[in-house]
């Protein structure tokens, strides 16, 4: 295990890692400044991680054009390793790692060297690569940090896998966790299924990363027969663009949702919490348009709450669908227990000036 044993501790028990957006100035320059108070408010909020060159970060930042992979991840590792040395706690560093073997390597090498904990190994763009291609990619990384598997959904440039393929996911040595984010119940349990057939199995995490179905996933126990032996698997926790914003009161719910989710029944208000935050989710991540509207959606919400001084993505054409922001309006008001606004009220220019 090439791992902080901390850390690798905080992944098996479950935490909260928002998958957090990238900062830009008016001139669409990257915003040093907001990018460290956006890291202070995920540590001001309890989170237990911080995942960084993901998604949500926006996938271009690797573009030459752009160049900032190196940027944005030193100064996460930097913020991470500020607060750690300040508070006496450990904070999982996570980032993406995308590409080819060639490219993928060359990234996980300079993580390693910063000091994250995993790699969070996006299979995006990679379509026409074999399954077993795929595995080669794996190990490839896997033997210089430690991997968290990525079930990424076609409509953010994923590809749908087998069953058999998430076995040798598991399989392979310094794999620490796998996150499930297909949006899409049937492929959910394909993953989990495919872990289960692992001999490795209890050394692999499940994280959720279906924002659509967060909450269910989290409260849920599968039981998987595995040629007539049954095995139990849970999401221990999540790693989501929709917990990069309202992070307080996300921290909050998951909390709530340890303190029961072991109970032989679970109560008709945390079903009644997991539909509304779908519905938060559904307009945050723009569902009704193939979630073109995602990032900036992320952005909206920070830029109200004063962390961001606006919404802008590196590709020009990324904006607010017509109809989101009133979208938004709804269903902040309608649960106002799921937002940190109060929260971040209090605290923003102490991360500012910090």
């Amino acid at each position: 295990m090439i791992m902080r044993e901390n850390a690798y501790k905080a992944i098996q028990s479950g935490i909260v890692i928002p998958a957090i957006p990238l900062t830009l100035t008016e001139d669409r320059k990257f915003d040093e400044n907001r990018q460290r108070t956006l890291v202070r408010y995920y540590l001001a909020a309890g989170a237990g991680g911080v995942a960084v060159a993901v998604h949500t970060t926006q996938f271009e930042i690797r573009l030459p054009q752009y160049n900032m992979f190196e940027t944005v991840t030193k100064i996460t590792a930097e913020e991470i390793d500020r607060y750690e040395a300040k508070t006496g706690k450990t904070v999982v560093k996570v980032a993406g790692v995308c590409g080819p073997v060639e490219q993928a390597v060359k990234e996980a090498t300079y993580l390693k060297s910063i000091g994250f904990d995993a790699a969070l190994l996006s299979p995006s763009g990679l379509q026409s690569l074999t399954e077993d291609e795929m595995i080669a990619r794996t190990e490839a990384v896997a033997a210089i940090m430690p991997v968290i598997g990525f079930y990424l959904q076609p409509a953010a440039g994923g590809r749908l896998f087998s069953v058999e393929y998430w076995k040798r996911v598991a399989d392979v040595k310094n794999v620490v966790a796998v996150k499930c984010a297909p949006f899409n119940r049937y492929q959910t349990f394909d993953l989990v299924r495919g872990v289960c057939m692992s001999d490795r199995r209890d050394e692999i995490a499940l994280y959720t990363g279906n924002d659509d179905n967060i909450v269910l996933d989290l409260l849920t126990e599968f039981a998987v027969d595995i040629n007539g032996t049954v095995y139990k698997k849970r999401f221990m926790g999540g790693l989501l663009g929709h917990w990069s914003v309202w992070t307080n009161a996300t921290v909050k719910l998951f909390e709530k949702i340890k303190a029961v989710r072991y109970d032989a029944t679970i109560s008709a208000e945390m079903l009644t919490l997991a539909a509304q935050v779908t519905d938060m989710n559904a307009v945050l991540f723009d569902a009704k348009n193939g979630f073109a509207g995602c990032i900036p959606g992320v952005h909206e919400v920070l830029r109200r709450q004063g962390i961001y001084t606006n919404i802008l993505c590196l590709n020009p054409d990324e904006v607010l669908s017509p109809g989101q922001a009133e979208e938004l309006d709804r269903v902040i008001a309608a649960y106002p227990h799921l937002a940190d606004d109060d929260f971040v009220k209090e605290n923003l220019a102490n991360w500012l000036a910090d």
